[in-house]
């Protein structure tokens, strides 16, 4: 590289360096570092996590306005071609289907060339990373571009392939957290601390929510949930203050771009706040939880059936590992085929954009009553003021198209989380919940088409509360979650049904939590990602079970008088990453851990004050300055298995060793837990 050069003030021409020029303008500089210096004491006066933290923040609303800007212009000039291309059926058909095929294979095929952690949902991996687990170069900021293009994709390909953006944006939410925790730890000069950096990971994944629903509150209750067993109340402000700056910039700038006249939720509704729901209605409402609580268990076998099948089939599964931009576009050809309105598409409500889809599910006026006496016709196009019409056919009733739309979902939603795209999949369960919601709601109209009367007053049945109430259940019953219930809640301003929906979570998650993993927790499972069971709450018989039963009593240690010729047959012949250290052969009592690597850079070393002939042992090597951690955390054989994953869930760790009276006798691993809480599910027949 060429050094730059410059030419002193009244010089006769004879360049010099520019470091020179530099050099002599000590004042300048220091002026310059000074003023660096004041501007770095002014902006972390409060704290410099909360620089960070409000930097997070604004950045992702920014992003995520971004994004919908740019993908409401492509879905815009989609719905433009196809109502203006003419009256062919086999242009309408192309224009409907090829457009998403080839949004999604572009997203497929651009995404998993640039990394292949750009796919699904993002939220698995993530909390298997909360966990202690390392996964490399997940939250590596060169996957963001990779990322946000694919999601772009799939945005734009609307409701044809029906999927959201909440995990690939917590994902992205994530990568921004982490890279802000670096520049963090540069701009202050602290070295690297993993607390810092999940503290940093917990607030991100809280903006995630918070910036795609406009959603503070509830993004940070769904970030405790899904992410992590235990939760810091010191990650709370955090995660609050960070998700509520990105929450505001979110909408302020609809505010700013005149799409909105004042900060407003996103689905507006018009339910009665004097009397929104009798007291006889609480029975439908914790119905309608054990309804979606058992819908939500047939959904979360199949699709994890499904998606292991796939992994296991010969052919799909040689398909997804060489081609996968073909299998994209073949599941998104199926269900663009599907969802087009001339065809099957008009009995599922195909037309609407998945906002649309909420805005009409919502509507607190009673479809069925409405269509009682007369028979409106299903219009060519979409009417902005009158989207229930899209939900209503007259040789189907509005009864069959909500429940031929349930039918049809739910193996479509099966299929589009196959697609090895980024894509979020909260928001479709959402909506599907609240089509659950809406036919036990339209059902309740025509059975009391009057209303329910008690004492003497008449209610009438809304049944856009139902919708609401299934959104939340069953999307909370997928992911074991109740801030479902709040976010629903943010999301139309409605709190007046507070009781109700909360009563139908709850018996959803009732069910779900007793007889399915999570949504997240069936991902790990097919994807084979690191993982610790949950066993609270189950009934397995664990309480008595012992760590003696289960350790690992194959231990290798090193002894500080053990000679170096037997340290090194240790070393070569193993692969850990770091040995016990014993006090000596004998004693066998643990004193700390020695990392495989520093140990084998001393031993390449050699100390040169060792005297030919003597008798060199491991001690001698630790006194040279090899160094060596001490052990502060360990188990004994009689810590019981609901202890020692209390432990493993609350401190994020990999493994612990075992000593009895100080002496070393096993260890216990992720694996040794599996196996144990395994045993305990799914006991062997007796011989």
């Amino acid at each position: 590289m060429e050094e730059l050069v410059g030419l002193r003030e009244g010089s006769p021409g004879s360049p010099v360096a520019l470091h020179e020029l530099w050099g002599r303008c000590p004042h300048i500089r220091r002026g310059i570092r000074g003023g660096l210096e004041w501007l770095r004491q002014r902006l972390f006066h409060m704290g410099e996590d909360w620089c960070f933290l409000m930097a997070l923040g604004v950045l992702m609303a920014l992003i995520s306005y971004a994004m919908n800007f740019a993908v409401a212009r492509v879905v815009q000039a989609h719905n433009w071609l196809y109502q203006e291309i003419g009256d062919s059926h086999l242009l309408h058909y192309l224009s409907w289907t090829v457009y998403p095929v080839a949004l999604v294979s572009f997203s497929s095929g651009f995404s998993q060339s640039i990394t292949p952690f750009s796919g699904g949902s993002g939220i698995p991996e993530l909390k298997t990373i909360l966990s202690g687990v390392v996964l490399e170069d997940y939250l590596d900021i060169k996957n963001f571009g990779a990322k946000v293009v694919g999601l772009c994709c799939t945005l734009a390909s609307g409701s044809t392939i029906f999927l959201g953006k909440v995990g690939p944006f917590v994902h992205l939410s994530a990568m921004i957290a982490a890279y802000l925790g670096r520049v963090r730890t540069r701009t202050i000069g602290e070295p690297e601390n993993k607390s810092k950096q999940n503290e940093m990971l917990v607030a991100g994944a809280a903006v995630g929510v918070a910036t795609v629903f406009a959603a503070p509150f509830s993004g940070v209750l769904f970030s405790i949930e899904v992410m992590s067993s235990h939760f810091s109340v010191w990650d709370y402000w955090r995660g609050f203050f960070a998700a509520t700056c990105g929450a505001f910039m979110f909408r302020l700038l609809s505010v700013f771009s005149s799409e909105e006249e004042t900060i407003t939720v996103l689905f507006r509704t018009s339910f009665p706040v004097e009397v929104p729901f009798d007291l006889p209605e609480i029975f439908f409402f914790v119905v309608l939880g054990g309804i979606c609580g058992i819908m939500s268990c047939a959904y979360l076998f199949c699709q994890r059936t499904f998606l292991g099948y796939l992994k296991t089939n010969r052919f799909t599964s040689k398909l997804l590992a060489t081609s996968k931009p073909l299998y994209s576009a073949l599941a998104a050809l199926v269900l663009a085929s599907i969802t087009y309105p001339p065809g099957v598409g008009r009995f599922i409500a195909s037309r609407l954009s998945m906002g649309q889809h909420l805005d009409s599910l919502f509507d607190n006026n009673s479809w069925a009553l409405a269509t009682w006496n007369s028979s409106p016709p299903w219009p060519k196009e979409l009417d902005p003021e009158n989207l229930w019409l899209e939900w209503y056919q007259p040789e189907f009733t509005i009864f069959g198209t909500l429940a031929f739309f349930l039918l049809m979902k739910f193996w479509m939603l099966i299929l589009a989380t196959t697609i090895p795209i980024p894509a979020g999949y909260f928001l479709p369960i959402f909506i599907y919940g609240a089509a659950i919601g809406r036919l036990l709601g339209e059902a309740l109209s025509v059975t009391f088409p009057e209303g329910i009367v008690a004492g003497g007053v008449v209610n009438p049945i809304m049944p856009g509360s139902y919708a609401l109430a299934g959104a939340a259940a069953f999307s909370g019953a997928v992911t074991h979650t109740i801030s479902t219930a709040l976010l629903a809640f943010e999301l139309t301003g409605q709190i007046v049904h507070g009781l109700p929906v909360l009563m139908c979570v709850l018996a959803a998650n009732a069910i779900a939590q007793s007889c399915q993993p999570s949504f997240y927790d069936g991902t790990i499972i097919v994807k084979k990602l690191p993982y610790l069971p949950w066993i609270r709450g189950r009934r397995i018989g664990s309480h008595p079970v012992n760590v003696g039963h289960f350790m690992n009593s194959t231990i290798t240690t090193l002894a500080k008088d053990a000679p170096l010729e037997k340290v090194v047959k240790v070393v070569t012949s193993t692969d850990v990453t770091e040995y016990p250290l014993v006090e000596s052969t004998e004693s066998q009592i643990l004193v700390g851990t020695v990392c495989r690597a520093q140990l084998v850079q001393a031993l390449l070393a050699g100390p040169p004050s060792w005297a030919q002939g003597q008798q060199r042992l491991l001690q001698d090597l630790l006194s040279e300055g090899c160094p060596t951690t001490p052990v502060t955390l360990q188990l004994t054989p009689d810590t019981t298995l609901h202890q020692a994953h209390n432990l493993f869930e609350l401190l994020n760790l990999q493994s612990l060793f075992v000593t009895s009276r100080g002496r070393a006798v096993g260890f216990v691993s992720w694996v040794e837990l599996k196996k144990a809480i395994s045993s305990l599910t799914n006991p062997s027949a007796p011989k």
